[in-house]
């Protein structure tokens, strides 16, 4: 395990497509437990190399209704995002992950990682990735037919304040997602 993050820390692949140039931030451990697969860092993240170090990562551990000490322990929780680096900017927001980080590492990483037993998938990039055809036709629909990828995959929408439309026009998601997301993570976490 040690070779292969190493690896992934020194990844250079598309530095030409990185405005901040590459620097991969993910975690992960022999024995995590629970896999987030995110977008791409954004550049709080990057700066400070921490994932989810931002406002989007205090409203995914109250989700997960985690601690940041049980939440930074790999042990528990692999994060690894769909793009390992920072994408750039694009009109709303940033840019898509680059694409080539999952099909050249996740593999590899997870394969290594034997004791997961939940992908968490936030997000349309990691859901169309890991869901494929069994993704609904966007991202409201496959996060309220969550029980159909149990007991493998947990789907969510970004928990970015910039969903607080989607949030609030969706109020079925913190009733009906969110108490199950809680009880299935505490339930792992207590293996």
């Amino acid at each position: 395990m040690k070779s292969i993050i190493a690896e992934v820390k020194e990844c250079t692949m598309c530095k030409t497509h990185l405005p901040l140039g590459p620097r991969p931030v993910f975690s992960i451990a022999k024995d995590s437990k629970i896999a987030i697969i995110g977008q791409a860092p954004g550049t709080k993240v990057h700066e400070s190399g921490i994932p989810w170090d931002d406002a989007s990562g205090k409203l995914l551990r109250t989700w997960l209704e985690v601690t940041e000490e049980e939440f930074y322990n790999p042990s528990n929780f692999a994060i690894v995002p769909m793009g390992f680096c920072y994408p750039g900017k694009g009109k709303s927001g940033d840019l898509p992950p680059r694409p080539e980080c999952a099909p050249l590492w996740h593999e590899q990483l997870f394969e290594l990682a034997k004791s997961i037993e939940l992908y968490i998938l936030i997000g349309t990039y990691a859901q169309s990735y890991y869901l494929k055809e069994n993704s609904k036709k966007n991202l409201t629909e496959t996060v309220r037919n969550f029980k159909e990828y149990q007991p493998n995959y947990f789907p969510l929408p970004h928990p970015s304040p910039r969903n607080r439309f989607w949030f609030r026009n969706n109020e079925w998601f913190e009733k009906e997602v969110l108490p199950e997301l809680k009880i299935q993570v505490q339930y792992i976490l207590s293996l």
